[in-house]
């Protein structure tokens, strides 16, 4: 149970509070060390999949814990960046974000309850939109108004923007394969 990737799962669930606390400290690099310790925790959630499959250490609690400290440290993040006065654009794509992610893992729970959870698994899509996204997040985070360049803030609002568009296509073709479920 508590193996490698396992607890690199929960070092990134951990991170979670450190990031918090350095967005908000009173620092100049304060942006950059919180970008950082995002990355890391990005890095974790490559690195538990990929040791998971090698070390053939794949488990049930790394498979219900790792979407979860996924979905925690994004929104998080999200959150963050949203109350920013100098992010205000970012909130449309913050709510398709967090909404997407409420209604899959619901779909997720309700397709399993029926049997059918391989129907909507996670797909090649939804690691491409969750690459571009922490990304996004990273760029953002790393930006630090008035003394970072125009240019980065223009990139992370631009990837945020495409990874929500994706975030919607992957959620609508989840619920296109849930669709004959739904009409029973």
């Amino acid at each position: 149970m508590w193996n490698l990737p396992n607890l690199l799962t929960l070092f990134r669930i951990l991170l979670i509070p450190f990031f918090v606390l350095t967005f908000y400290l009173p620092f100049s690099e304060h942006h950059l060390i919180t970008a950082i310790i995002f990355g890391v925790a990005c890095f974790t959630d490559w690195l538990d999949g990929y040791l998971a499959r090698i070390l053939q250490q794949t488990s049930k609690l790394g498979a219900f814990l790792d979407p979860v400290a996924d979905k925690l440290i994004v929104v998080v993040a999200l959150v963050l960046l949203v109350g920013e006065e100098s992010f205000k654009y970012l909130v449309i794509p913050a709510l398709i974000i967090i909404g997407r992610e409420i209604v899959v893992s619901s779909l997720r729970e309700w397709m399993a309850e029926l049997g059918k959870r391989s129907s909507v698994a996670v797909s090649m899509m939804g690691k491409v939109k969750t690459t571009l996204q922490m990304v996004a997040l990273v760029v953002l985070l790393a930006y630090q108004p008035g003394s970072s360049p125009n240019w980065l803030m223009a990139l992370g609002y631009a990837s945020l923007y495409a990874a929500a568009a994706l975030t919607l296509w992957s959620m609508l073709i989840y619920l296109r394969a849930a669709l004959p479920d739904f009409r029973k």
